[in-house]
């Protein structure tokens, strides 16, 4: 006799009466537990449709409010979620859709101590980060612990997917990126900017995946990675292989622990460095101009419109070499940008020719407008 009660027969019978699926794959999907790592850009239609589609138990993982700028691609929050925390946001909106799946949160940062924790109960997490260090954590626990991986990333245009599991013959995501890059050489979505619809597409990929293997039909995208081109609209995928040589999923792997990767990556706030001024340095140098400081921004056109400080020169990253001949190597210059990671790599190309007396404004004009100025609008 089915374990589903008649308005449950009624609610999914569109897709129960895919020979596909039936009754026994929908009673599948109502006893399949899923963690959501990130209640955000991908794990908005992530836990909207996987809710709708009759998923038994979703845990959602995040610590984070719902701010304001998220509203443009976090569909599962509204306008008046902003201010509260993404799990209750997220818990609601899914209860909304789904009353009867189970909702699971877990209003906590995952790290090195409590990731084996909260991913234990699960069948299959989908990763719906925005970060490298929780991204290569989520990997970690999931391949030690022998838990498959859906993994979406998203920046701009673009996107891709892949499901990691290598104890059924596929790549962990260490194969194809053994180490986490170097601070400052990844822009993060709010350096890059994303196109709003496109979490929608890249999670929904993602939600499909965690579906057929639950139902155990279809080809899931293991050793395979999707990439998509939202601008040009154009899907492609790269064939992957586990990495036999992998540090954690190879033969003789040396990663056999947990450990977290902020200072690694550089997402953990740390003091200025001497390549590095504050925004009252940056303040004083405006003020002052017998000090003889020029401050460039180095953001895009579309960023100084959105906000800017006064008596900045703006010379976007991309075009500074051009502009070279137009300042002089003698003088001391300020770099900002929005937060610090573009000026960083704008001061280190300006050394490398010649130009001794530069530095960068730690922080960028989000410090600026948090410390100095609360007028100047934040993006």
């Amino acid at each position: 006799m089915s374990s589903l009660s008649k308005d449950q027969l009624r609610r999914y019978s569109r897709q129960i009466c895919l020979p596909e699926i039936g009754v026994e794959g929908q009673e599948k999907l109502k006893a399949a537990r899923v963690l959501c790592v990130g209640a955000g850009g991908l794990g908005s239609p992530n836990l909207l449709y996987l809710a709708a589609t009759g998923i038994g138990t979703l845990g959602i993982v995040d610590f984070d409010a719902v701010d304001f700028t998220n509203l443009q691609r976090q569909v599962i929050h509204g306008t008046n979620d902003v201010g509260r925390l993404k799990t209750d946001s997220a818990r609601e909106t899914v209860l909304h859709i789904n009353p009867e799946v189970n909702v699971v949160i877990h209003n906590t940062r995952i790290t090195s101590a409590n990731a084996f924790d909260l991913i234990e109960p699960y069948d299959i997490v989908v990763d719906c980060t925005d970060n490298f260090p929780t991204r290569y954590l989520v990997n970690d626990a999931c391949v030690l612990l022998k838990k498959i991986n859906i993994y979406g990333a998203i920046s701009r245009f673009e996107g891709q997917a892949s499901v990691f599991a290598p104890h059924l013959g596929g790549p962990c995501y260490r194969c194809l990126f053994p180490e986490p890059p170097p601070p400052g050489t990844v822009l993060n979505c709010a350096e890059a900017g994303v196109l709003g619809v496109l979490p929608g597409i890249i999670g929904m990929i993602q939600a499909t995946e965690i579906i057929k293997l639950i139902l155990g039909k279809g080809t899931p995208l293991i050793n395979r990675l999707l990439l998509v081109d939202a601008l040009e609209m154009k899907f492609r995928e790269v064939k992957l292989r586990h990495d036999s040589a992998c540090p954690l999923c190879g033969k003789t792997p040396t990663i056999t622990h947990l450990m977290d990767y902020e200072q690694l990556c550089g997402t953990r706030p740390t003091p200025p460095t001497p390549n590095e001024v504050t925004v009252f340095d940056m303040k004083k140098a405006l003020e002052t101009p017998s000090l003889g400081i020029e401050v460039i921004d180095v953001r895009e056109p579309d960023e100084y419109q959105i906000a800017h400080v006064n008596g900045t020169k703006l010379i976007p990253l991309k075009t500074l070499p051009q502009h070279l001949n137009e300042l002089a190597q003698e003088r001391t210059y300020y770099i900002h940008c929005k937060s610090g990671m573009r000026s960083m790599r704008a001061m280190e190309f300006l050394r490398q020719n010649g130009f001794q007396n530069v530095k960068s404004v730690k922080g960028g004009i989000l410090e600026w407008a948090k410390s100095i100025d609360p007028s100047v609008p934040q993006y």
